[in-house]
């Protein structure tokens, strides 16, 4: 009996190593950049991907990217083409420019458009819109790094048309606005319109740049209030801007990319500088790009671009999903509230979309281990904590997740209650 009895933990302990290499195996080989469920409520998430791709860009991009595309080559000439063209028509179509390229993002573009027509030569800014971006990239060192002179102008908070003027020389290269879209001064501030420096800049026949930063397209976009200060792209075009700066996904809901259009002169110079190839996108951005800026020249982006259609959900329908989430969770412990959405990737600041939460708690986790445990299912889920509660926000879930988070709540809280169970009885 002793014999068979240790043949069976023998048989035990091997079986236990085996299934620990097996795992250790399976994790050793993950991807390790994975699917994970939004459902923070915060529409474009710097640490989560930013923007998810519209169904057909994602199609678009795995259908030439598995195979050759005519990225560089002409098919009615049957010769080598331009990789720079593409996305132009549809880019010179929705925003009224008459030329566009497209880099890899917006600093990038940044970077590019100050390189190309400033280098060497002084670019007029107001002291209120050197901002940094994320990751720690401020707009003075970007300029520096082109080779421009940075020429500060006015305060903080206050700048006039009259600050830019009297800055002018024969050194300056350009008049550079920049969107202060990741913060707001508030109260006693002051900045002048752009077609006042635009009318400065013909004057003294100088260029205006505006770096926009989120790209967003209000006439394809849909009217929502958390945009109502977001500088618009044909507006700015239409205002006399010389040339514009924009991102690709953000609000535009597309690919990371950064988008530069304008006049055709100013542009062409930055299509022919050597950054240009260093700075270049791929097959890939492009397919998934033209895909998305096809969506809103058709009128569906509120329809089938995720961020877009996020901003337009009706509190209703999200009301609606939240109601059934939380039934579905019968015998744990669920509730709709009220909460807000924000837009976040550095767009609209301040900006506050009322939207239902599905809030979670439970007596045998804290809700900081819940959340935890959420972010570890097979499929990671990612949630905020409001007043030690869970809180789930479908306005950034697809809504053939909420069965997911369902399932993984149901599975969490059921394992949890076993285990407590078993520590109860020993």
């Amino acid at each position: 009996m002793r014999a068979a009895s240790a043949d069976g933990e023998a048989n035990d302990v091997a079986a236990t190593i085996e299934r620990g290499v097996v795992e250790r195996l399976a994790a050793a080989s993950a991807p390790s950049l994975r699917r994970v469920i939004n459902a923070t409520g915060v529409i474009v998430h710097t640490n989560l991907g930013r923007a998810p791709l519209p169904r057909v860009a994602a199609e678009r991009a795995a259908r030439l990217g598995s195979g050759y595309s005519n990225l560089e080559y002409d098919l009615e000439r049957g010769a080598r083409g331009r990789r720079d063209t593409h996305a132009e028509r549809l880019l010179c179509r929705l925003t009224g420019a008459a030329a566009a390229v497209v880099v890899n993002n917006n600093a990038a573009a940044t970077l590019l458009v100050l390189t190309a027509l400033a280098a060497g030569r002084e670019v007029i800014i107001s002291r209120g819109e050197l901002v940094e971006i994320g990751g720690g990239f401020r707009v003075p060192d970007v300029m520096a790094q082109s080779g421009a002179v940075l020429r500060e102008v006015g305060t903080t908070n206050r700048t006039r048309a009259a600050d830019y003027a009297a800055a002018i020389s024969d050194r300056t290269a350009m008049i550079l606005r920049v969107h202060p879209s990741n913060f707001r001064i508030q109260g006693f501030t002051e900045r002048p319109a752009l077609g006042e420096l635009v009318a400065l800049g013909r004057r003294f026949n100088i260029p205006v740049a505006d770096d926009l930063g989120s790209g967003f397209l209000a006439q394809m976009s849909g009217d929502s209030p958390a945009l109502r200060d977001e500088p618009d792209v044909g507006r700015t075009i239409d205002s006399g801007a010389a040339i514009v700066m924009f991102s690709g996904d953000k609000l535009l809901g597309g690919p990371q990319a950064g988008i530069i259009a304008g006049a055709e002169a100013v542009v062409s110079q930055v299509r022919t500088h050597p950054l240009m190839r260093a700075l270049r996108v791929d097959k890939l951005t492009y397919a998934a790009l033209e895909a998305t800026l096809e969506e809103y020249a058709a009128g569906r982006a509120t329809s089938t671009v995720p961020v877009a259609a996020m901003l337009a959900m009706p509190i209703e329908e999200i009301d609606r999903r939240a109601r059934s989430l939380a039934s579905s969770l019968r015998g744990r412990t669920a509730v709709v509230i009220d909460g807000e959405s924000t837009i976040g990737g550095g767009s609209a600041p301040g900006s506050a979309i009322p939207t239902r939460l599905v809030a979670l708690t439970h007596p045998a986790m804290s809700a900081e281990q819940l959340a935890e445990r959420l972010r570890q299912y097979s499929t990671p889920i990612i949630a905020r904590i409001v007043e030690d509660q869970v809180v789930i926000d479908l306005r950034t879930v697809n809504p053939d997740d909420d069965v997911v988070i369902a399932a993984a709540v149901t599975a969490i809280t059921h394992k949890e209650h076993e285990d407590h169970e078993a520590h109860e009885a020993d």
